[in-house]
């Protein structure tokens, strides 16, 4: 097996890590206090559910460990292409485009995929979605890695996180004050309410995937071209001193976001600075461990359950709103799940869930059936 096919390998099972728990795998960890009554699943539980304001969960970090995925997937096999004439260029733009839109469309659907569907009132449609983050984030970042060195793009990174900090932080609100880190009272409300067309999530004051903080995710996709281009190397440099250098570089940006947290505190939602970096420092901790696990050690075999779920992990996604997977469970499994003790079923009816899904992956998989956008 090539190395690309390895880094390939790699990137898929920690996307299909990342995956897993949108799935289903959350709901583990209180299935197995059920069976148990152990109250350390309780704290285990605690970690797949978000973040209330500020702070940081495990749960926390599966959306912008995607995003910085797609980062070093471009890493990889990173391309200048501004130097080519525009007629060699105009395809790519249009690819480009033509993905950004697709996915932003493909969020639209997702956010009103649970039952009622799309509104026929424009003004009632959310558009701010995490597929919509995920392509605004990959786009802005292809453009700067297609025209750009790799110190620019890293200091067009580092600009946005301090500027972003500096609006957040120093610079008043209109009819409000600076440094106002409130769900109403924050830039990111005021300019949510200004300009996001449509509804906000559970129409709350601020949108967590609105206009302000989708510009500091982008470096979260910078930092894994970053991470992808060390990978790149590891031919040269060797597979362990990759991994020892992404799991390093890990743990200084977790140092550096929580030493920021005490000016600027680490908050989903709003996207701050110092969650950008927290969850760039576990994102190349993770890239670190599954590089060493897949690649280095040919765990393939092992990460299979991830590495088809991160194959097809856009449709999978969707399809986690589109389809009503519990209700397939149920019909599949539903007369072996009433069978068994009571305080097993609830752990039954996960596996069950996760099983139709991963059934219906390995399906696709087997026959090459990758859906990409």
């Amino acid at each position: 097996m090539s190395n690309n096919k390895k880094r390939l390998a790699s990137l898929d099972a920690l996307r299909g890590m990342d995956m897993f728990w949108i799935l289903g795998g959350q709901s583990i960890f209180a299935a197995l206090f059920v069976l148990t009554g152990w109250q350390g699943w309780k704290i285990f539980e605690a970690q797949t559910l978000h973040s209330a304001w500020h702070g940081f969960t495990f749960y926390d970090l599966i959306f912008p460990l995607f995003i910085f995925l797609s980062g070093v997937a471009m890493g990889l096999r990173p391309k200048r292409i501004d130097h080519l004439p525009m007629a060699e260029r105009k395809p790519i733009y249009i690819k480009a485009i033509k993905r950004l839109g697709l996915l932003c469309l493909f969020g639209v659907l997702y956010n009103h995929g649970w039952g009622t569907g799309i509104p026929a009132d424009f003004g009632e449609i959310r558009y701010a979605s995490v597929l919509g983050r995920i392509a605004i984030a990959w786009f802005f970042c292809a453009m700067l890695v297609w025209h750009c060195s790799l110190k620019t793009t890293a200091l067009t990174g580092v600009g946005i996180l301090l500027a972003y900090w500096l609006l957040l932080c120093f610079i008043p609100v209109p009819g409000g004050s600076a440094g106002e880190l409130t769900p109403a009272g924050s830039w990111n409300a005021w300019v949510d309410q200004a300009l996001l067309p449509g509804i906000t999530y559970q129409n709350r004051p601020v949108d967590p995937e609105g206009i302000l903080s989708s510009f500091p995710a982008i470096v979260n996709a910078i930092a894994g071209v970053f991470a992808g281009q060390l990978i790149a190397q590891s031919d040269k440099l060797g597979q362990w001193q990759v991994a020892g250098r992404l799991f390093a570089a890990g743990i200084v940006s977790l140092a550096l976001g929580w030493l920021w947290d005490l000016q600027f505190p680490v908050n989903k939602e709003l996207w701050t600075s110092s969650f950008v970096l927290v969850t760039v420092g576990w994102s190349a901790i993770f890239l670190a461990v599954f590089f060493t696990l897949v690649d280095i050690l040919n765990g393939q075999k092992l990460a299979y359950p991830f590495v088809i779920i991160g194959a097809n992990s856009i449709i999978i996604y969707l399809a986690s709103s589109l389809v009503d997977w519990a209700f397939i469970s149920r019909s599949v499994f539903g007369g072996i799940i009433n069978a068994v003790p009571a305080h097993w079923q609830a752990l039954i009816s996960v596996c069950a869930l996760l099983a139709v899904q991963l059934l219906v992956l390995h399906w696709m998989y087997k026959r090459k059936i990758i859906v990409s956008v």
